[in-house]
């Protein structure tokens, strides 16, 4: 569905909304380095003036209905200012990548104004080697990971030469902005409209009984998974401490073609190797601060895209995503019983209901008054169940450009909630596998240890893969 004025926020996109806090910021983004050189600040502007109509949300604002009569909507903002959202710096000499991750560190450390579209853009100049980046910024209610790759579509182009874009002439006229009485009657047409979808669920049920109760039995059982996860609080950790407004962002470097050797020779997936690297790293930073790992695991939330084929696409950008909670066996010391631990505990989750139960609370908070969702929200994401977000995002595996630019490499950002000090995002892009590591200034000052190990396992499993199934010697 395209996007519309006056379009009400999804449970979960609100659910973002009513989490975020002045120390727990709900934004994700991305450190994206091109080869040089940097285009100007006015071709950015026009580049991106010519194609914003194909995400009108990036034009929209929020508006908070009256009375609480329902979710929060996205409406035209009629003084939208792109060159407010897009902000030009360059780096000092050197022009280090240290300097660079100093700079997003500071840039992910401030929330993003509301009364605004939800977005920011910086151009950064002066990276060494001849080199430019563009760090991105959204927040969460606005994008999810994998809408944020079809996204990529509008922003890139898959050769040097900017293709033409339909319309990107056209003057934008926004919409007028509602006042009280219409947004008031926007929440009571959509309460109306969500009876009537009961109603509607209702009568098919009746006219298909086997598959209605098939359906609640699964959606039974998979919210009885997720009420009996949240009995079962994730262990205490250095990891789960009180945080501040401040970040520290790091990356770590790897290459696709290690997590395919290591995937083929021991029939896992590369998610399974992703969360096997990163518990081994997780293990050893435990260790450097004392605590003990016996008989410990860990559990990494794992956002798992529940958005159809047929719902990929621009049009189409919110939140469709449910939260597997993954083990990470941080008590394992060997490398490839790691590795097979949590391939089982991961095959396991996609066997059990929890994703099932976290639509099914999705669903319920779809028909809430904004008082319950706030409530509903934090029972489906409780930041006691999980010690940290580990998301995998697969990219394009061949060059993007932007500006007659290649993008040379991506470095995701994922976002702190409450009282967790590390957060974990991985994309796949043209070979690379590249870890964006995202931790409280305060309360994570080594969190550099942690991506230097997040190599060092990666390279452990392929050493092991390589030991059990050696390459084939060539022919002379």
């Amino acid at each position: 569905m395209a996007q519309q004025h006056l379009d009400r926020l999804t449970a979960v996109d609100a659910s973002f909304l009513h989490q975020e806090t002045a120390v727990s910021h709900m934004h994700v983004g991305a450190i994206t380095i091109f080869e040089g050189p940097p285009p100007s600040y006015e071709e950015i502007c026009q580049a991106l003036r010519g194609r914003l109509h194909l995400v009108p949300r990036y034009r929209q604002k929020l508006a908070e209905p009256p009375l609480g009569t329902g979710r929060p909507l996205w409406v035209d903002d009629p003084d939208f200012n792109l060159e407010y959202h897009v902000r030009q710096t360059a780096l000092p000499d050197p022009g280090s990548e240290e300097q660079l991750f100093n700079l997003a560190s500071r840039v992910f450390s401030q929330q993003l104004d509301r009364s605004k579209p939800l977005w920011e853009l910086w151009a950064v100049e002066g990276l060494a080697d001849d080199r430019f980046a563009l760090i991105s910024k959204t927040h969460h209610a606005l994008i999810d990971g994998i809408a944020g790759v079809d996204l990529a579509t509008v922003l890139f182009d898959i050769e040097p030469v900017p293709k033409a874009v339909d319309h990107s002439g056209v003057t934008w006229t926004p919409e007028r902005e509602p006042g009280g009485v219409e947004l008031l009657a926007a929440g009571a047409r959509d309460i109306v409209l969500a009876g009537l979808d009961v109603a509607g669920r209702a009568a098919r049920a009746l006219t298909r009984p086997e598959r209605t109760i098939g359906a609640a039995v699964e959606a039974a059982e998979g919210l009885g998974e997720v009420l009996w996860a949240g009995l079962n609080p994730a262990p205490a950790t250095p990891l789960n401490v009180e945080i501040g407004p401040h970040r520290r962002l790091v990356g770590a470097r790897c290459r696709l073609t290690d997590f395919r050797l290591v995937k083929s020779t021991f029939g896992t997936t590369v998610n399974d190797v992703v969360l096997a690297a990163v518990t081994g790293a997780l293990r050893d930073w435990l260790q450097s601060r004392g605590a003990r790992t016996e008989g410990l695991e860990l559990r990494a939330l794992v956002p798992v895209s529940i958005r159809g084929q047929d719902e990929r696409g621009a049009g189409t950008l919110g939140n469709r995503i449910a939260a597997m909670r993954g083990p990470l066996p941080v008590y394992i010391d060997d490398p490839l019983t790691r590795l097979r631990t949590v391939k089982d505990g991961m095959d396991g989750l996609k066997e059990s209901k929890q994703a099932v139960g976290a639509e099914v609370l999705a669903g319920v908070e779809r028909f809430a008054p904004p008082t319950i969702l706030a409530q509903a929200s934090r029972l489906n994401f409780s930041t006691r169940l999980f010690n940290l977000i580990v998301t995998n995002v697969p990219g394009p595996q061949f060059p993007l450009y932007a500006y007659g630019r290649e993008l040379l490499e991506i470095f995701p950002v994922a976002f702190l909630p409450r009282d967790h000090a590390l957060a974990i995002a991985i994309m796949s892009y043209n070979g690379a596998v590249n870890f964006g590591l995202l931790g409280d200034l305060d309360a994570l000052p080594d969190i550099d240890a942690i991506a230097e190990r997040i190599t060092a396992h990666v390279d452990e499993l392929v050493a092991v893969a390589r030991e059990t199934a050696p390459e084939p010697e060539l022919s002379v």
